[in-house]
């Protein structure tokens, strides 16, 4: 059975909710989704699922819902996948925490970047459906305004590879 990476928007850093770990472990198992695991307290679920990954995030972004109240938005990517965007990384010279990888829903728009302001040396990449920004003086200060992240989730790149890592591990064992 395929395992599916989860990122959801908005969790534990103050968007749509609060959500302990183990209770987003037993929002997937309740889903139907098995052999779940979490990472860290910002939104990560790996599991495991016949589902396509597009069915699959509809699925727990409909349970997470119920439980939230809203829907956070949730994207789902393959161990794959999240090895070719750590490969793929358009700032090789960034420190790994300095570099964030934002995932979209969709495909970003053609104009993606045409509203930015990068008031600090911020670079940004489109690829797809993600957006590659460096934050050269880190992500916490920055002024950065590039609406197409509006429906984003970000995860800096340390913790894309990681994810990748764990479900290396889960699809090995």
């Amino acid at each position: 059975m395929p395992v599916h990476i989860a990122l959801l928007r908005a969790i534990n850093v103050g968007g749509t909710g609060k959500l302990a770990m183990r209770d987003l472990k037993a929002v997937c198992e309740k889903a139907g989704f098995s052999d779940v695991k979490t990472f860290i307290q910002s939104g990560n679920v790996l599991f495991r699922s016949d589902l396509p990954a597009a069915s699959a995030a509809k699925v727990l972004d409909e349970a997470l819902g119920k439980v939230l109240g809203k829907a956070p938005g949730v994207m789902v990517r393959s161990r794959e996948q999240l090895e070719k965007i750590a490969e793929s990384n358009p700032f090789p010279a960034a420190q790994p925490n300095y570099l964030s990888v934002n995932f979209l829903p969709e495909k970003a728009p053609a104009d993606a970047l045409d509203k930015l302001v990068a008031p600090d040396g911020e670079e940004v990449h489109v690829a797809g459906h993600e957006i590659y920004v460096h934050y050269p003086n880190g992500s916490g200060r920055s002024k950065l305004r590039l609406p197409a992240l509006k429906h984003a989730t970000s995860r800096n790149l340390n913790t894309v590879r990681k994810l990748a890592e764990l479900a290396a591990e889960m699809e090995d064992g």
